[in-house]
């Protein structure tokens, strides 16, 4: 069997005195999509945030192939794609300028991709407008282009589904089911009902174990 990509050991988390996760233990291997669970303030945000490296609030290990992560950590921010709560664009550039700004920080995105990126998502006709005049889900749109851009192998994704409809879900299930039959790692939360097989596994932090 070939190394977990990522590893979490004995990871424990607590905030305002409070334990969100305690002994917390789980690995992810190509091709894996682990789904988040939770009741709200179970700690699923914070989770996501310590495993893409944004916060050391946390007791245990994170071994990225193999391999403490903080003794790899250039190697695991270029494999990383994290999508969190905020939509993370710069609100005075426009859609276009976004993403060729994302595509400056990773050489290996070809920019002619860009404007295939906007149109999957819909944004095709807005891709000059600046992103301050856009909706919070159009907002929400561009920072998900980025998923059509990425080659990184480990996506982590907070409520990628968020302010979406029914036909831009499908569409992103479809791209999350695509990047992990090629081999790509998916971490997620969502409530939406993923339908993906026996590729999906699940952790319930109220639970701390694999559902």
């Amino acid at each position: 069997m070939s190394e977990p990509l990522l590893e979490v050991i004995q990871l424990y988390c607590e905030r305002d005195d409070r334990v969100l996760f305690d002994n917390l233990n789980f690995s992810l291997n190509a091709g894996d999509v682990l789904q988040i669970e939770g009741a709200n303030g179970s700690g699923k945000t914070t989770l996501l945030r310590i495993l893409s490296g944004l916060t050391g609030n946390y007791e245990g290990e994170i071994l990225w192939r193999g391999e403490p992560r903080a003794q790899t950590r250039e190697s695991f921010n270029r494999s990383l794609l994290y999508f969190g709560h905020q939509p993370g664009v710069k609100a005075i550039l426009t859609p276009l300028e976004n993403l060729q700004w994302y595509a400056a920080m990773h050489p290996s995105i070809a920019t002619g991709r860009i404007m295939s990126a906007l149109e999957q998502v819909g944004l095709r006709g807005y891709e000059d407008a600046p992103c301050h005049t856009l909706s919070a889900g159009q907002n929400r749109r561009v920072s998900l282009a980025r998923l059509y851009l990425s080659d990184a192998p480990l996506w982590i994704l907070d409520e990628p589904f968020t302010a979406i409809d029914k036909q831009g879900v499908a569409q992103k299930e479809r791209l999350i089911q695509q990047h992990a039959d090629q081999g790509g790692s998916v971490i997620l939360t969502t409530h939406h009902e993923l339908s993906l097989g026996e590729r999906l596994r699940r952790i319930n932090l109220n639970l701390q174990g694999e559902t």
